[in-house]
């Protein structure tokens, strides 16, 4: 099959042109950005959202720049849970800026631009080949967001990525080598399973898998200030990549999420004290790749 690079002759359409402008267009645009993390998982209904923001705030809290690029195009859920619904795009005088929450993180996410009662629309010409289609139009719509927005000067940049074991690995073919990934699992033999199917897929290139965050694990009780069981299967599983923490499920969190609140009351909480470390064993991870790279 012929790549971009082999095409010759092609009536005019200078696709190989535009491509290498958009690419550079990109490269120019994360040139700032000295840290790229996908957040990623084989399976869906982690939290990996939740966790996503969670973190972005726990490294924001420490000083540092971080923005979100909410890549579920089609489920996006950052716009709610960050605060920014309707939040308005304002052209700059080469790229557009990104809304931000209210303590400083950029976020990007479809859900700001249409309403949650509507669903990302990818016509298609051709009947019964929409999958093909859908799949395109995501990936260059990923392109232009890249191309088009103010990023800026960055420590981290974290992609909240679709559920699938095959989307998390298109999406780190897309990204390429300077990502790192994080996968998150439940304390289900079933999610573990999926995830280390994620692990199986992105260790047969190059991309680095910093670890994995085991979500939900146990909830808090407020009540007995305790952590209660959640899930029956509670041995962990050896996924050939370090665990970063487990995290309990708090329900404050999740009705702050709701109503697109910083995680303040999570403070002092157990469930932000994992974050907290979670974070930082993120960063350690990343500066001990950035050494050995």
């Amino acid at each position: 099959m012929k790549t971009y690079w082999d095409i010759i002759g092609d009536g005019g359409s200078r696709v190989l042109e535009q491509v290498t402008a958009q690419r550079a267009r990109i490269a120019d645009g994360l040139s700032g950005v000295r840290h790229l993390v996908a957040v990623g998982s084989g399976k869906g209904g982690v939290g990996k959202s939740t966790l996503t923001l969670q973190l972005a705030h726990a490294l924001r809290a420490r000083g540092l720049r971080i923005a979100i690029l909410d890549a579920d195009f089609n489920g996006p859920s950052q716009a709610r849970m960050a605060g920014v619904q309707g939040a308005l795009f304002v052209p700059g005088r080469d790229r557009v800026s990104l809304p931000r929450t209210a303590n400083g993180i950029g976020v990007f996410s479809i859900g700001s631009l249409i309403p949650e009662s509507a669903a990302l629309d990818f016509e298609s010409a051709a009947r019964g080949e929409s999958h093909t289609w859908r799949a395109t139009r995501e990936f260059a719509l990923l392109a232009e967001i890249l191309a088009s927005f103010e990023w800026g000067a960055l420590d981290l940049l974290l992609f909240d990525l679709p559920p699938g074991a095959e989307r998390t690995v298109q999406y780190a073919d897309f990204l390429g080598p300077r990502t790192s990934f994080l996968l998150v699992t439940i304390p289900s033999e079933v999610s573990r399973g999926v995830v280390a199917r994620s692990v199986a897929a992105l260790s047969k290139g190059s991309h680095r898998v910093l670890g994995y965050v085991e979500n939900m694990s146990g909830y808090y009780c407020r009540d007995c200030d305790a952590i209660k069981p959640l899930f029956a299967s509670a041995a962990s599983s050896d996924l050939g990549v370090p665990c970063l923490g487990t995290v309990p499920f708090d329900p404050q969190l999740a009705r702050d999420c709701d109503l697109g609140m910083p995680p303040g009351a999570l403070q002092g909480r157990p469930a932000g004290r994992v974050l907290n470390a979670i974070a930082q064993r993120l960063l350690d991870g990343l500066e001990s790749t950035e050494l050995h790279s």
